[in-house]
């Protein structure tokens, strides 16, 4: 089997000074690729600053033989996201592959959360991948090239206790992700999401003690090397990894029920059953799509 390359490729890895992060810009750094390590270098809740773990990624880079760059820009503010990809275009010459990967915990249950709790976690997880990615778009529109993987959650898909902000980010990101899909598709810019479930700084106090070998992120990581890699044959698609095993995770719709009369309270009771329906389910790849039932019940 032939080894996956991304020689002359270059990519942007936000949150890249500690777990997943760092772990995608090695290897990829390894496969060829040229890296911008991206991370603001403040703690998991997004406190403080520092160049230095962006900067340490960088020299094992480059003692490794490959080429990297360190940028400690903030990607939850405008000038900050156009610098890490700016750090791309002055060290490389291009951008082609972004993974938007950087983000921290506010945990709180709701009745406790604040509005800055909220908005904090918000602002580096959705709004920073937003950021970033308009800052990369122009260029891969105009290369006719590129390949974004955006970080979920199993949170965000399916919501977890004491993290009202963190799902809403991430659950944000499948909605952006497929947006991103539809809108580069034309120019071969793909993007895909993943939910993780891997032991990092971000989740050692979630997950059980004796996982953190089993969870690794190094059964993360290839994963995305093969979502941004030029050969990669989906866009628009989630998939949760974690511990060795990648599954693709979908919205979908069952049957459902519906009727020509008067739709009423008690009509939507008595067919309760039907409307949970979950077989058969189609997914939908657009809007148009899930209309499809819709437009065929209204004209039957």
């Amino acid at each position: 089997m032939s080894e996956l390359r991304y020689d002359g490729r270059v990519a942007v890895v936000t949150g890249a000074g500690h777990g997943l992060g760092r772990q995608h810009a090695l290897e990829l750094a390894a496969r060829g690729a040229k890296v911008v390590v991206n991370d603001l270098g403040g703690d998991r809740s997004g406190v403080g600053a520092s160049a230095g773990p962006a900067q340490e990624v960088v020299e094992e880079i480059t003692k490794n033989g490959g080429e990297a760059v360190a940028s400690p820009d903030n990607v939850a503010t405008p000038e900050g996201a156009e610098a890490v990809v700016g750090a791309a275009l002055e060290a490389f010459g291009k951008v082609d592959i972004v993974i938007n990967n950087a983000g921290i915990l506010r945990d709180r249950s709701f009745k406790n959360m604040t509005v800055e709790e909220f908005d904090a976690v918000i602002a580096v997880h959705l709004r920073g991948s937003f950021l970033v990615t308009k800052a990369a778009w122009p260029h891969l529109r105009e290369n006719g090239y590129g390949r974004i993987v955006n970080t979920s959650s199993p949170a965000g898909l399916f919501g977890n206790f004491g993290q009202a902000n963190y799902a809403t980010a991430k659950m944000g990101l499948v909605g952006f992700t497929r947006t991103l899909a539809h809108e580069g598709a034309k120019y071969d810019i793909k993007a895909n999401a993943i939910a993780p479930v891997a032991w990092t700084r971000m989740t050692e106090d979630l997950l059980p003690p004796d996982s953190a070998e089993k969870l690794g992120v190094d059964k993360v990581t290839p994963l995305v090397a093969y979502l941004v890699h030029e050969s990669v044959p989906v866009s628009g698609e989630v998939y949760t990894v974690g511990g060795g095993r990648v599954a693709r995770v979908f919205v979908a719709e069952g049957p459902g029920w519906g009727t020509k009369d008067a739709l009423s309270v008690e009509a939507i009771r008595d067919n309760w059953e039907a409307i949970n329906a979950q077989e058969p389910y189609i997914v939908p790849k657009n809007p148009g799509e899930q209309m499809a039932p819709l437009i065929q019940h209204l004209g039957s």
